[in-house]
């Protein structure tokens, strides 16, 4: 599992792309909360992210990338709607983290054909599978 700076980095990245629309709606910090529980970061040091964002870690593997990709196309659609701000931002973010452009690209293209925008985990993996091949 990440260290602690990997987790804190990986949830100030979310909150900062959550923030990319300038307000933070109940259902994404609910969600961003849920990822807190699960990477172990409690609820205060979780809630500190806000007020003071922690140092950038790239995620080491690629499976880690893909992994935080995929947190980040979920938390983009909690809340039902997407702008153009945030799939740009989304996009962008990928490419920062060392994925293919054109599997990014085919993710954020085959998100609408899936109930709440919600891409099953075994096609987004087949997807970058397929790029690294």
């Amino acid at each position: 599992m990440s260290s602690q700076k990997e987790k804190l980095s990986i949830l100030s990245e979310m909150i900062a792309f959550a923030r990319v629309d300038n307000t933070i709606k109940q259902s994404e910090y609910d969600f961003l909360l849920n990822v807190a529980q699960q990477l172990g970061v409690s609820k205060a040091v979780f809630d500190s992210l806000f007020k003071n964002e922690a140092e950038h870690v790239i995620p080491k593997t690629q499976a880690e990338r893909i992994v935080q990709f995929h947190r980040l196309v979920l938390l983009m659609n909690v809340d039902n709607k997407q702008d153009l701000i945030e799939i740009k931002r989304l996009h962008d973010m990928g490419l920062a983290m060392g994925l293919p452009p054109s599997a990014i690209a085919q993710v954020l293209s085959i998100m609408h054909k899936y109930p709440n925008k919600i891409v099953p985990p075994e096609v987004l993996i087949n997807i970058f599978k397929v790029h690294y091949n």
